[in-house]
């Protein structure tokens, strides 16, 4: 699934895991999305959100 938000564009971000002994390696953080049917332009379809779009209702779910 694509990792990338439709409606803020929020995507992946990188960096560093940093253990005890400080080596780094490599790393990513995922938003959380969710494949969902919502509304757009007056039809349904389905759509890639996070969860932070669906919970602050920039996104109406199709019923």
């Amino acid at each position: 699934m694509a990792s990338v938000c439709e409606v803020c564009a929020k995507g992946e971000l990188s960096g560093n895991n940093v253990s005890h002994s400080h080596l780094k390696t490599k790393r990513a953080w995922k938003p959380n999305i969710q494949r969902v049917r919502a509304v757009v332009d007056g039809e349904v379809k389905r759509v890639n959100v996070c969860t932070r779009c669906l919970r602050s209702g920039k996104v109406q779910r199709a019923l």
